[in-house]
């Protein structure tokens, strides 16, 4: 079995943005509504027609992380916008349990304590099922203006998602700061921004069964392990492998052959999780290999010195140990 770990409703129907644009503006919204055939024909011409194209099983399903949006309006309505996208993610997966599973959004805002996302993140939990969860460390959109992910503000929100068994892949939202590009440049600063606060800090000393994914590689962290392997001996911090990978795994959204290469020699198998984020940041063809970039199964594929066994760790077995919940959860 092939799980991608990592994938976003960036197809959901028109009219759930035309309801967002209402909210946004002020207006009353309305009833969202939304036919189950409606959601069937954007999954078909989509991710459904992806999976079977490239040979991928099951998707780790979440709304989409550009539209999160967690700096616009205030606490509340980021929460009814959350319960929106989140209900809507459930709905997909009641109606192709075997092709996805649920990740939720969390009504973050800006300076408001994360502890006002526990009751999104019960609910989506215990009642619907949902099996991760994605986690904004920059709810300002650009602008840096939330404690790193080390301090203590974070703790009740950490303490639930231990309770819960429910990892955190960290995920920005976009960026109302035009110096950072949101996928090219906020999205892959904020996985090397989060790697280096958790070198920083002692969280995995107060937390030892939290668990993270950083997406895209990683961001710059494998192409520099060096620098962040001497930075943490500079510090006085534990070797890497004995601070952070007990609690830190990467995906594989890296759209080019010679990054997985790279990301595969530097970061343990036992820390790699496949990933493609279909259809998501880039969606053209490589002129010069004829396949689309984010085709990350043939990279893998064609990936030397990976023994079958570490294949097997990266499709499916180091998700499943990583998600508890989809481990245990039953055959769709």
């Amino acid at each position: 079995m092939i799980v991608d770990c990592h994938g976003h409703y960036t197809t959901a129907p028109q009219a759930l943005w035309e309801w967002r644009k209402r909210q946004v503006a002020g207006q009353d919204p309305g009833p969202l509504r939304i036919s189950d055939d409606e959601i069937r024909e954007t999954l078909e011409k989509n991710q459904l027609r992806i999976q079977r194209e490239r040979g991928t099983d099951l998707t780790f399903f979440s709304p989409r992380a550009g539209s999160m949006e967690h700096h616009v309006g205030d606490a509340k309505m980021s929460e009814t916008w959350s319960r929106k996208c989140n209900d809507l993610i459930h709905r997909v997966c009641s109606l192709h349990p075997s092709n996805f599973a649920p990740v939720c959004q969390l009504p973050q805002s800006p300076g408001v304590p994360p502890e006002n996302c526990i009751p999104e993140l019960v609910r989506c939990v215990q009642e619907l099922g949902f099996i991760g969860v994605n986690l904004n460390p920059d709810p300002s959109g650009g602008w840096w203006k939330a404690p790193p992910l080390g301090d203590r503000f974070w703790y009740p929100l950490y303490e639930k998602l231990v309770e819960l068994e429910v990892p955190a892949m960290v995920h920005v939202s976009s960026s109302c700061n035009p110096a950072f590009h949101f996928t090219g440049a906020h999205y892959i600063n904020a996985d090397t921004t989060a790697f280096m606060q958790f070198i920083q800090s002692d969280l995995f000393k107060d937390f030892p069964a939290l668990k993270f994914v950083i997406p895209h590689g990683g961001g710059a962290v494998p192409y520099h392990w060096g620098r962040y392997r001497g930075l943490a001996q500079d510090m006085g911090k534990p070797p890497l492998k004995e601070l952070l990978l007990k609690n830190v795994f990467f995906d594989t959204c890296v759209y080019h052959l010679p990054g997985i290469e790279l990301l595969l020699k530097v970061i343990p198998a036992e820390n790699i999780l496949f990933a493609s984020e279909i259809v998501g940041a880039v969606r053209g063809v490589d002129p010069e290999t004829g396949y689309y970039y984010d085709d990350t199964r043939r990279y893998v594929d064609a990936a030397g010195g990976l023994s079958a066994a570490e294949r097997e760790k990266i499709f499916e077995g180091n998700v499943r140990r990583v998600y508890p919940r989809f481990a245990r959860r039953p055959a769709g």
